[in-house]
């Protein structure tokens, strides 16, 4: 086994992708599960996306949740944002890390913003020069890294082609989303490799769903291979509205249960975590996938001895 990092850097982004695929709740309850996850250690969070309602209803107050927002110091706070017009309003809000997505399935990006991934990579290019002349940061996350619902699978050659021109366009980072739980330990290697061996020097973050419940032994793959930034969602929340059979994302506790025992700090209490978990089952109405809540205290807080 390759040498394993001391520290993980986990993005929690049940503000946004995990809440987008639930029926939508009221601004009050989503300032109250971002304030609440801004109180647990964790140091990034994705807090919205600035879509059209028409696109993504569950977003439709972005602008309302973020100015009620306590805006935690040490935090640092992202949103995602679809074309020209979502990445005015993220800098009108104050955001300085934004997030642009394209499928590497052309039928995926078609279903999800109605124009095949040239068009979005071009359109992508202009946001770049937009957003960093606003002195803003930007992420580009490839969705459909490890395979398309409609397509299959994704070759990982053509992945690394997406981020060559996302790299020569000025994308500060890129980002892999697994967004039906097609990912394996043998995809995430052959993604990685492929992407490494033309751009070994980009900032890469990896985005889990656990569709097929592989979303830990993908994260541990990639630790293995250097990787040390993960998305993951509170509760297991998320999903994707244009990928049919898309369950939720990797669990924040679980990961950061599985890397604590491990002996791999993030700087998020469990416990803490953990509440924050239980109150966005309050705030839904329903159970959520999480393995570690259904787990007795002394089995979902206690780590292995060293």
């Amino acid at each position: 086994m390759s040498q394993l990092p001391d520290f993980v850097s986990i993005r929690e982004v049940g503000p946004r992708d995990g809440l987008q695929n639930e029926d939508p709740i009221p601004t009050d309850a989503k300032v109250r599960l971002l304030d609440a996850l801004s109180g647990t250690g964790v140091r990034r969070i994705e807090a919205v996306s600035f879509v059209h309602p028409r696109a993504i209803p569950q977003m439709a107050d972005a602008d309302e949740v973020w100015r009620r927002a306590a805006h935690a110091d040490g935090v640092r706070y992202s949103a995602l944002v679809p074309n020209t017009r979502g990445a005015q309003r993220a800098l009108a809000a104050g955001f300085t890390e934004i997030e642009v997505v394209v499928s590497a399935s052309d039928t995926h990006n078609r279903r999800n913003v109605n124009r095949s991934t040239d068009e979005s990579l071009d359109d992508i290019a202009e946001l770049i020069d937009l957003l960093h002349g606003a002195s803003a940061r930007v992420e580009v996350i490839v969705a459909t890294s490890f395979g398309c619902p409609y397509e299959g699978d994704i070759d990982p050659q053509r992945v690394a082609g997406i981020v060559d021109r996302v790299v020569r366009d000025g994308a500060d980072r890129v980002a892999f989303g697994d967004t039906t739980g097609m990912g394996t330990p043998r995809r995430v290697r052959e993604l990685l490799t492929a992407v490494r061996d033309r751009n070994a020097h980009v900032p890469v973050l990896l985005h889990f769903h656990n569709t097929r419940g592989t979303a830990l032994a993908n994260l541990l793959t990639a630790l293995e291979l250097g990787v040390t930034e993960f998305d993951a969602s509170v509760g297991g929340l998320g999903g994707c509205p244009y990928a049919p059979g898309a369950s939720g994302n990797l669990a924040t506790e679980e990961a950061v249960h599985m890397l604590h025992d491990m002996g791999i700090d993030t700087g998020i209490d469990l416990a803490a975590l953990i509440e924050v978990a239980e109150l966005a089952e309050e705030l839904l109405g329903k159970k959520l996938p999480s393995g570690v809540l259904r787990a007795g205290p002394r089995t979902r807080l206690t780590p292995l001895p060293s």
